[in-house]
């Protein structure tokens, strides 16, 4: 069994209508010290680690953060959010948190963890702002399905799930942003395992699980998010057990708790538009 604490978007710096990012450092040591006392294997941070103003404040924000986390015992892992990476580049985030930050995979024993550190920037002085996936984070991704020999965790910010954002706060009337648009394609790269696989992300800021094509995928809430918590913030992060069935809790005010089982078996294909052939005429 390996035993995974996840912490993700923590959003250290002002507070927002929705974000509670002034009890950040407070909450993220109180994060460190419950991971100190679990013993996990690992610890995941899956990014958006401030909330960004500029290049010099948020290199500061970054600093304080890093700090804190310097502070677990147990081997630590870093991905890039999108606020991470709209004043600083991947080589400020590594200078700041002291390790690399490319895409890996890391022997777990029964299972492996794949960190997809794809690009997380959200392109704005565009003709389509939003997020877009280059080429070679997607090749990465469908080499690492299609040589993967054990059941793997696929973790990163951003969800490759497509599910939907109805009722969320951020997400429900800006969809596009929620995730990549290439996103059926990197669901058909992963797709191409024949072991059991799993995703986990976080940017959306709410505890979600949707299965797609035999492949469950995670979503984990906002340390500082208040969107579902009457304005205060979530205290949320997470403990992810790894076995013969995924066992995944989320702790504070916003829990959320799942057992799932992983299929190496992919479903079979969705069926064309109905009355697809009328249309045509």
């Amino acid at each position: 069994m390996t035993r995974i604490a996840i912490i993700t978007d923590i959003h250290h710096g002002a507070p927002s209508h929705t974000k509670r990012g002034d009890t950040a450092l407070e909450l993220l040591a109180a994060f460190t010290d419950w991971a100190n006392e679990q013993k996990p294997d690992l610890v995941l941070d899956l990014g958006d680690r401030i909330s960004d103003v500029d290049a010099e404040t948020d290199a500061r924000l970054e600093r304080e953060v890093a700090d804190i986390l310097a502070r677990i015992e147990a081997p630590l892992h870093h991905v890039c959010g999108n606020h991470d990476r709209d004043h600083l580049s991947v080589a400020d985030n590594e200078e700041i948190l002291g390790t690399a930050l490319a895409s890996e995979v890391i022997d777990l024993g029964a299972w492996q963890l794949a960190l997809w550190r794809a690009d997380a920037r959200i392109h704005r002085n565009v003709p389509r702002p939003g997020f877009d996936l280059p080429e070679a984070d997607l090749l990465w991704l469908s080499r690492m399905a299609q040589q993967a020999e054990k059941p793997t965790l696929l973790a990163s910010h951003v969800p490759i799930s497509g599910h939907a954002q109805t009722g969320n706060y951020y997400f429900q009337r800006n969809p596009g942003f929620s995730t990549y648009p290439q996103v059926e394609r990197a669901r058909t790269a992963l797709a191409q395992a024949r072991v059991p696989m799993a995703a986990i992300a976080g940017h959306v800021h709410w505890n979600t699980v949707t299965t797609v094509d035999g492949i469950p995928h995670m979503t984990q809430q906002s340390l500082t998010e208040s969107f579902t918590t009457a304005g205060e913030p979530a205290r949320a992060w997470g403990l992810l057990e790894l076995g013969e069935t995924i066992h995944w809790q989320v702790f504070g005010d916003d829990p959320f708790e799942a057992r799932l089982t992983p299929s190496r078996r992919r479903w079979t294909p969705p069926l064309a538009p109905f009355f697809a052939d009328l249309a045509a005429e």
